[in-house]
């Protein structure tokens, strides 16, 4: 049932299709996907802002109809409140309240959906969002750390983020690499994976790989060092010289 409403969003947005593979070797290229385990963590986090949105409505609702029937006994302060125009907006909080629950959960399944980790054997691309897409392409020659996070309720959901970090993004380790700071350049998140310990050690394994191939790719053909000697024009310059040399020496004994 959510699919036609999902397809209108996604062709709203504009969300981009799968995204190309980063620069590597095409037969080395591996997509990685968030777990199911990370939708239904999205889904509680949506969940509870659900009911705190809905425990408010109805606060709100009930505060409405109590100065409805009651506006004597309320402050004077209160008394003077529009009470039959906020009926009105009763009505409309339930229908927004509605039409925001469908909507919100379509964009946390789209979220999931459009969630990209492609690896070859020289780089890695993330891409993730539908407000504002996200896409970062990491090359292994500049990534300085590969770590993994997992609070309890991601073990709970048996996922967990894993962090990579490229040169210049030397900052601290802490909470500063959160959802909030996913603009941060040198940073990039494979999040919601359910095995982050076996794309740790993929990344690791091409990383340890690139680095004993030394500064060049491997495979880049080694170019044969030039021959030693000199070099035929000038070997050639070199004959002329010494005949013109010898003509004038016959010249001067005659």
């Amino acid at each position: 049932m959510l699919e036609p409403v999902q397809r209108g969003i996604r062709l709203l947005l504009k969300v981009p299709p799968e995204p190309a593979p980063p620069l590597g070797d095409p037969s080395s290229v591996r997509i990685f996907r968030a777990a199911p385990g990370f939708l239904r963590y999205r889904l509680l986090g949506w969940s509870w802002k659900q009911v705190s949105a809905l425990i408010g409505l109805l606060f709100g609702l009930e505060f409405v109809q109590f100065g409805m029937e009651r506006a004597e006994e309320l402050p004077r302060i209160l008394r003077w409140l529009p009470w039959t125009g906020l009926e009105m907006l009763e009505y409309l909080a339930i229908v927004g309240f509605v039409v925001q629950l469908g909507y919100s959960l379509v964009l946390v399944l789209l979220d999931f959906r459009y969630r990209w980790y492609v690896v070859t054997d020289r780089s890695l691309r993330i891409r993730e969002g539908l407000w504002k897409v996200q896409e970062r392409t990491m090359t292994f020659s500049n990534i300085q750390n590969v770590s993994i996070r997992q609070g309890p309720v991601q073990r709970f959901f048996g996922i967990a983020d894993l962090r990579v970090q490229t040169a210049g993004g030397g900052g601290k380790m802490g909470d500063d690499d959160d959802q909030g700071s996913a603009d941060h350049l040198h940073l990039g998140y494979f999040r919601g994976v359910a095995n982050a310990d076996e794309i740790r050690d993929a990344v690791l394994a091409r990383l340890r790989r690139l680095r004993s191939s030394g500064l060049g790719d491997p495979e880049e053909p080694t170019q044969p060092a030039p021959a030693s000697g000199p070099a035929p024009d000038a070997f050639e310059a070199a004959q002329e010289l010494l005949s013109e040399v010898r003509s004038l020496a016959g010249a001067l004994r005659n």
